[in-house]
């Protein structure tokens, strides 16, 4: 009798909570669980990166990737981008957005050295004020696009449900890495 033995797959340490699976928030519950994910987004980021030392955070989170500093900087920067789109689609009619190379942006001198706290604190007031907006939307603004130039039209519940995500994402990254090094 052959006996199957089940073994748990190695940690994806490019996407540990899994990748994006593109599903909008399409019902009040998943807008409203989106909302409060990208809100609690700021302290969970900084309780991932609490008490982290100079060299802890210039650590790659993974090989081959950014270091922890650079993944702050890097989600402050998306997010201030996403904030921006949300805004250009409740504004104008199906705006065409514009990318930017983040893996450039994140090879910049203040991405690659400046104190995570100035990060932090930008998210705090950046999420203060995006939840303000999330929060007040209708079903028909929800329904806005934006459109971006290698995602195609992007409405408003899909991109609720990607920075959710994202979210969810860089902060395991960090817990992650934290874990594996015994931090």
């Amino acid at each position: 009798m052959s006996e199957t033995v089940a073994t748990q797959p190695a940690e994806d340490l490019r996407y540990p909570v899994g990748e994006w699976d593109r599903q909008p928030a399409a019902d009040p519950a998943a807008v409203a669980a989106a909302i409060a994910t990208i809100e609690a987004l700021p302290t969970r980021l900084r309780e991932a990166v609490a008490g982290l030392d100079d060299a802890q955070l210039d650590t790659p989170y993974r090989p081959g990737g950014w270091t922890v500093r650079q993944l702050v900087h890097h989600v402050a920067d998306s997010h201030l981008n996403a904030y921006i789109r949300c805004k250009f689609a409740l504004t104008e009619d199906r705006p065409a957005i514009k990318a930017y190379e983040e893996k450039l942006w994140a090879e910049l001198p203040e991405a690659k050295s400046a104190p995570v706290e100035v990060s932090l604190k930008l998210l705090e007031a950046l999420h203060e004020r995006w939840v303000l907006a999330l929060r007040a939307l209708g079903e028909a603004e929800l329904d806005r696009p934006y459109v971006h130039p290698e995602i195609g039209e992007m409405p408003l519940r899909a991109m609720l449900g990607m920075y959710a995500w994202h979210s969810r994402h860089h902060v395991a990254h960090v817990t992650g890495f934290r874990r594996r090094q015994g931090w």
